[in-house]
């Protein structure tokens, strides 16, 4: 008898279910039992899926930086590569907005009920920086940033990013400086610290702004389960 197969709609429930109620009720809420009520399956079913619940919490991991992929890709190349920059920027934010129940999850911003992000755990997403390192890279060779390492400048964005989106999830950026206020005054300070012309980066902020509403505000087409990527 072959084995039977494993409904992928099911993971990814699970997987949605087990980081809401770890975002919304804390460590405690973490319980095979609660999970499965939830889903309307049975506890046998996060073992079938995932083996443990360290298993389970590391395909949230795993499936929040899928998702932060599935954004990024959204964002189109262009022949102006600071304003795509601009867009992955807003991406980066759509995306922990969407997922904010995974967000927390993916950077260990969340305890675990004994399970603690390995090192490798940590570094696992990383292959989504390499999609923000692409574009410094293009902005480099476009003469629009000064010579220098893409890796560190696309690290720049991805620190300054994630700190305003930590509080922006925590409700601390209200009128009158909201986010979006505040992350266009950040990035427009980045883009002019890693050596663009200020009437440039404003022609380029201006643009990214027009493109938002295609690239970043619709929600990416679901994909399959995540994969390993190393």
């Amino acid at each position: 008898m072959s084995p039977r197969k494993l409904d992928p709609e099911t993971r990814a429930t699970l997987v949605d279910i087990a980081a809401r109620l770890l975002a919304e009720h804390g460590a405690e809420a973490l319980s095979t039992r609660k999970i499965a009520a939830e889903a309307g399956t049975s506890t046998m079913a996060v073992y079938t899926h995932f083996g443990s619940m360290s298993g389970l919490v590391r395909e949230m991991v795993h499936e929040g930086f899928a998702r932060l992929e599935r954004q990024f890709s959204m964002v189109v190349r262009t022949d102006d590569p600071v304003a795509d920059m601009a867009v992955l920027g807003y991406a980066y934010r759509q995306n922990a907005k969407a997922n904010s129940h995974l967000y927390a999850v993916m950077f260990g911003g969340q305890s675990l009920a004994g399970f603690s992000l390995t090192d490798e755990d940590r570094q696992y997403g990383r292959y989504t920086l390499l999609t923000v390192v692409e574009c410094a890279t293009r902005c480099i060779e476009a003469g629009r940033f000064r010579d220098g390492d893409p890796l560190l400048v696309a690290h720049e964005m991805w620190i300054a990013t994630h700190g305003l989106v930590n509080l922006e999830l925590g409700g601390y950026l209200i009128d009158p400086v909201d986010a979006d206020r505040c992350y266009d005054t950040i990035l427009h300070s980045l883009l002019l610290g890693v050596g663009d012309d200020a009437q440039a980066v404003a022609a380029s902020m201006a643009a990214s702004k027009k493109r938002r509403a295609h690239e970043v505000e619709a929600d990416p087409a679901p994909a399959e389960p995540a994969t390993t990527h190393r």
